[in-house]
């Protein structure tokens, strides 16, 4: 861990942002249709049944996972009950572009976190980065006017990023600590489907709680079918695995700060499929927050 960058590691952290932006993209336009944490349920569900032919044994008596039940069921809470459950709440309020931009808070929470629990020493050119970035985030809860920052007026969905954004840094601290069994850690999809097995049935209690007090309902059809196909192949399975091997490679900080470039590809995808043109300070805030990458990220 804690590696320097290379081309092969740049192109692997490359992969999560670009597909976790499909996925605000494609929550913000199932707004209404699926609700949002019977979404991340059955987006979930969906990957629990891909991985299963591939895994399977991890289920199995002997392999480690009831060993480790407290650490998987913290992750499965953390990184599959709660994170995309709350993004997909903050898209029924907010657009794609300003949920993954407030998202960009990441590498604040990551620091912070990893100083209280994790015993990480902050070193200067980290807290000039996540600055930058906090910046970015500030630039685009302000709408682009400084002066409003005084009276600064959050939507709930900005809200439950910034929940959605501490839960995924906790998340990626406790994944970069290796305390599960040799054969679970060293199989990839065994891995993830361990978060998964606990992390169904917190964002199943979730789901049912939403139907429960809510006027909850689906609007099945062909094109919703297959969005779910995307988010749980594409930013659940495949994202998972290459953000694990990113912060196995160079640490959560850094892989951190490569997840702020989902409000780019975000900007890109709304402005093609959903008609949502970013404004300039959409642009001013992503330099912000590259900027705070490429700070932090040096040695």
């Amino acid at each position: 861990m804690n590696q320097r960058l290379t081309p092969g590691t740049i192109v692997l952290l490359l992969v999560p942002p670009l597909l976790w932006a499909g996925n605000a993209v494609v929550g913000r336009m199932l707004n209404g249709l699926v609700p949002p944490m019977t979404l991340n349920f059955l987006r979930w569900a969906l990957a629990f049944l891909l991985l299963l032919p591939l895994a399977g044994w991890v289920l199995k008596p002997g392999s480690g996972l009831m060993k480790s039940w407290r650490r998987f069921a913290l992750l499965g809470l953390l990184g599959v009950g709660l994170y995309n459950a709350l993004q997909y709440l903050a898209l029924k309020t907010s657009t794609p572009i300003n949920v993954t931009l407030v998202a960009a808070s990441n590498p604040v929470f990551m620091l912070i976190i990893g100083a209280l629990f994790f015993g990480q020493r902050i070193a200067r050119h980290q807290v000039l980065g996540a600055a930058l970035s906090l910046a970015g985030v500030l630039l685009v809860l302000a709408r682009g006017q400084w002066d409003l920052l005084m009276q600064l007026h959050l939507v709930p969905g900005d809200i439950f990023v910034l929940l959605a954004t501490a839960a995924w840094a906790f998340y990626s601290w406790l994944l970069s600590r290796r305390d599960e069994p040799e054969a679970i850690r060293n199989d990839w999809a065994a891995f993830i489907l361990a978060q998964i097995v606990f992390g169904l049935l917190w964002s199943g209690s979730f789901a049912a709680a939403e139907w429960a007090v809510t006027d909850a309902h689906i609007a099945w059809s062909w094109p919703v079918a297959a969005a779910l196909l995307y988010v749980a192949v594409g930013p659940a399975i495949v994202a998972y695995r290459c953000y694990g091997m990113g912060v196995q490679r160079v640490g959560p900080n850094v892989a951190g700060f490569f997840v702020n470039l989902t409000p780019l590809f975000a900007a890109l995808m709304s402005s093609v499929l959903l008609g949502e043109a970013p404004h300039i300070y959409h642009a001013l805030a992503f330099v912000l927050i590259v900027g705070g990458i490429v700070v932090s990220s040096r040695k």
